[in-house]
């Protein structure tokens, strides 16, 4: 008959514990710690979508405010507007007023030409085709070709342009004649980001 010793049975113990594996309580800490850390990670990815979205939309915010700039600009040289029409409708910064006061949708310019007018507008939306359409993007077709017919037109109706233009003053805190300020603010909402703005400010003179 064969006997151990008790340092013997000592070691067998201890062996067969080594050999025992994961409890069930350590491998529920492992999967909530692993879990805890696929969630963060979804986290992360979701603020990089939504941060890409929003440098698009900021892109296309800064286009969409230097545009209504360019056009009033473009109506005051070639004669669609006058000084005494150029300044919101309703103020006494001029005698008749065309541009319209507030927020409104992204349209086209209307039978004027000009954006930003009451004739882009029916209430607080766009007047409607073929000139005050609902602006929008026309990404390319499945053959890669972008134009108004066969492309695809992504509209912006999360976006919001205001026009708003103010007298400028003389050091005296007089208003000068021939200048004035236009603020074009242009607001989107785009997922968590429900408020963000882009303002773009220029200066008009009376003369071309």
């Amino acid at each position: 008959m064969v006997s151990m010793s008790k340092s013997a049975h000592s070691r067998l113990r201890r062996s067969a514990r080594s050999q025992g594996g994961f409890t069930l309580t350590e491998t529920l800490i492992s999967l909530a710690v692993l879990l805890i850390g696929v969630l963060g990670l979804a986290a992360v990815l979701a603020d990089g979508m939504a941060y890409m979205n929003m440098s698009q939309y900021d892109y296309i915010s800064q286009q969409k405010a230097a545009e209504a700039v360019e056009s009033i600009f473009t109506a005051r040289d070639i004669g669609q507007a006058t000084w005494s029409t150029i300044c919101n409708a309703g103020t006494t910064l001029c005698t008749g007023g065309i541009f319209v006061t507030g927020a409104m949708p992204l349209c086209g310019p209307g039978a004027d030409g000009i954006l930003g007018t009451a004739d882009d507008f029916s209430g607080n939306t766009c007047a409607g085709p073929p000139l005050a359409a609902p602006d929008g993007l026309i990404l390319p077709n499945s053959t890669g070709v972008v134009n108004s017919t066969s492309g695809n037109l992504v509209p912006l109706s999360n976006f919001n342009r205001t026009i708003t233009i103010t007298p400028v003053l003389d050091p005296n805190g007089h208003p000068i004649a021939n200048l004035r300020q236009i603020q074009v603010t242009v607001t989107y909402a785009s997922g968590r980001f429900a408020n963000r703005a882009y303002t773009l400010t220029a200066y008009i003179s009376n003369f071309s």
